[in-house]
């Protein structure tokens, strides 16, 4: 909430910049469903999806578009009384491509539709209030679609009849789509590469705090508690780059990684152990699982920094720095 506050008021003062490039619809879809998985399922939602196979490419910042597409599920998971359907459609017409989010929640009144996307605009207007929220997901949706030069409108029935959000974004021309993507180590002509990055570690503090940091520097990141977990959330995200710790619960760091080395989704994935243990055999063990390189606790972010600039460093299992 906090985020997306100051993202308002940075796009406001004309102080937010997006990051755009190449990129493909699928996978941005797919970070916004696992960033509101937790919450459906908690619900009880069923997600409906119905989006073509082949791949359609936008000019954009995979960051914000997937940050669009969240707020909206988010949105409509949480306006839905639970165990209710909510559908994810996307669809090509001419240039454009259209994403909607269908649900069968407490809808918009007539009135409240040309105000929705205001900031602090509240959808659920009764006295008990038995909806929470600020009002600010649906604006920062707004104005990040805009910014991409695309349109976002809602449309309901009526109150208790359910809502509609249709995004609309430019599709990028077909020729653009040959050039390749760019992969992990390539340079990158915007700047800084920018990564998917997986951080298992049961330290709960120290995760959020990294996966803040990192995502502050344009990074897509992933938070597990665990190593179920870990795998689970590895085989839809592809991380470039994993950070694990060796003390998780139900399975421990070693077993995770080659359990990672061996899914088609993750055998190129640059694993790193983060661990308390710095002696020559727990360097050896990790190198015996598939580890490149053995960070030894506490982890300072400029040692994680190092590892994703591609820094001439040993592969053996030394710790960077």
């Amino acid at each position: 909430l906090v985020d997306d506050l100051l993202d308002v008021s940075r796009i406001t003062m004309g102080k937010l910049t997006l990051q755009k490039e190449r990129v493909e619809l699928h996978p941005i879809l797919r970070d916004a469903v696992d960033t509101v998985r937790t919450m459906m399922s908690s619900l009880d939602h069923e997600l409906i999806q119905d989006i073509p196979d082949e791949p359609i490419y936008l000019d954009g910042d995979a960051t914000r578009l997937a940050q669009i597409f969240s707020n909206l599920l988010n949105n409509a998971a949480k306006y839905t009384d639970a165990g209710q359907p909510i559908r994810l459609c996307v669809a090509r017409e001419d240039s454009d491509v259209v994403i909607r989010v269908v649900d069968s929640g407490i809808g918009l009144a007539a009135d409240t539709i040309p105000e929705i996307f205001e900031a602090f605009a509240q959808v659920d207007r009764s006295l008990e209030r038995s909806h929470s929220g600020l009002g600010v997901g649906l604006a920062l949706a707004k104005r990040l679609v805009e910014l991409h030069g695309g349109s976002i409108e809602a449309h309901s029935p009526g109150v208790g009849q359910g809502s509609e959000f249709i995004v609309r974004l430019p599709v990028q021309a077909v020729d653009a789509a040959a050039t390749e993507t760019r992969t992990p180590g390539d340079a990158g002509s915007a700047g800084a590469a920018r990564y998917r990055i997986l951080l298992a570690d049961d330290n709960v503090d120290f995760a959020t705090s990294m996966a803040m940091l990192l995502q502050a520097v344009g990074h897509e990141v992933r938070v597990a508690h665990d190593g179920a977990e870990a795998v689970t959330i590895a085989e839809v995200f592809r991380p470039q780059f994993a950070f694990l710790d060796i003390g998780l619960p139900l399975m421990n760091g070693y077993d995770l990684a080659r359990c990672l080395r061996n899914l088609p989704a993750t055998a190129d994935t640059r694993l790193i152990a983060v661990t308390g243990w710095g002696q020559e055999r727990d360097r050896q063990l990790a190198r015996e699982a598939g580890f490149e390189y053995h960070l030894v606790k506490p982890v300072a972010f400029p040692q994680i920094e190092e590892i994703l600039k591609g820094t001439s460093m040993p592969k053996s299992g030394r710790s960077p720095g």
